[in-house]
């Protein structure tokens, strides 16, 4: 799909070439500067551009898991039928012209909207990080896969993608999501544990994840699930799987993951981001850039009044991408498609 496209095509059949906001935006879809906008008006049009096309990255996930307790600001289509979309219960989304038929049908015009709880990817920063750092074709591998959106998004640009997760209910739901939206080129996605299945991963272009945040989340109770181990143990296997992940990364090459800092149970920070860093130079991958994504408020409106009297606790609105060079930048820039 090529960049305009997203957006729809006009009476005669052109691709929409909406207004950007700043000559900057209009050379790079979003600006690249260090901090991330994703309140901004032309960030949350791009974004609900690609929920039109039936992106449900919280499908197959269980219902209020919170990484912010706000991460979430999706609207959802509403659909009984739970097997065929891996969720253990009823969903409600937006309503969206390209919604299949037969929810339609199930639902008529009756489109609520709810927030899940549960933490879902930003397909506008996916979408940014593919065209930045990756050429058309370019290979993606995900050791922590999660939801549908990296994998989706990387199909729809034309981008191959591998990823991992330990829920075959997760990965079913992922795949009957590519079997409607029918990206340009299928995402693959493989059941089982990381640090054993990232040695059938193919050689990648870009390592590009977003890991659990230690036990904040708890997705299942498998004894492999990084959620359920304690800290220390978490530790070791995260840094072990990123190892494997960057054996897998071709040399002069970029990887990039999308973190943030959270709470102990005495309620001090990990410094998961600092964590993430070592994990990365322990293997010769180099911090190459740094940046804050500023996600939506949401519910943490209503929730800052007990959290900060009670605790003094600032309720955090962003997340750090952080991007990581393996071998000679220059040569891995030379290697993305020039905008």
């Amino acid at each position: 799909m090529n960049q305009l496209a997203l957006l729809g095509y006009d009476l005669f059949g052109e691709p929409v070439n909406p207004e950007p906001s700043c000559i900057v935006a209009k050379k790079f879809i979003i600006p690249p500067f260090s901090v991330l906008d994703a309140r901004s008006g032309e960030w949350q049009d791009r974004k609900r551009a690609w929920i039109r096309l039936g992106i449900q990255g919280e499908v197959g996930r269980k219902k209020d898991l919170t990484y912010t307790g706000a991460a979430s600001t999706y609207d959802h289509y509403g659909i009984k039928e739970k097997e065929k979309l891996g969720r253990k219960e009823g969903l409600t989304y937006m309503k969206a012209e390209s919604a299949p038929d037969y929810w339609k049908d199930k639902m008529g015009d009756s489109w609520t909207s709810k927030d899940t709880g549960t933490s879902i990817f930003d397909p506008t920063l996916c979408e940014c990080i593919y065209r930045w750092f990756t050429s058309p074709n370019a290979q993606i591998i995900d050791p922590f896969a999660g939801g549908s959106v990296r994998g989706i998004v990387a199909g729809m640009l034309g981008r191959r993608y591998w990823g991992c997760d330990l829920s075959g209910e997760q990965i079913n739901a992922n795949n009957n999501q590519a079997d409607f939206i029918k990206p340009e080129i299928r995402p693959k996605w493989v059941c089982g544990d990381a640090i054993k299945k990232l040695e059938e991963a193919p050689e990648a272009d870009l390592v590009f994840s977003c890991p659990p945040y230690g036990d904040l989340e708890k997705y299942s109770d498998n004894p492999d699930d990084l959620s359920n181990m304690e800290w220390h143990t978490f530790s070791a296997a995260y840094s072990r799987i990123i190892l494997r992940s960057i054996k897998k990364l071709k040399n002069n090459r970029f990887a990039c993951f999308v973190v943030g800092d959270f709470r102990d149970k005495k309620g001090f920070y990990r410094d998961f981001v600092s964590k993430t860093i070592e994990a990365f130079r322990t293997v010769g991958s180099q911090l190459y850039n740094e940046g804050i994504l500023i996600t939506p408020v949401g519910s943490a409106s209503m929730r800052i009044t007990k959290q900060f009297n009670s605790g003094r606790k600032f309720a955090k609105t962003h997340q750090n991408v952080l991007v990581f060079c393996k071998g000679d930048w220059r040569k891995a820039v030379s290697d993305c498609k020039d905008f």
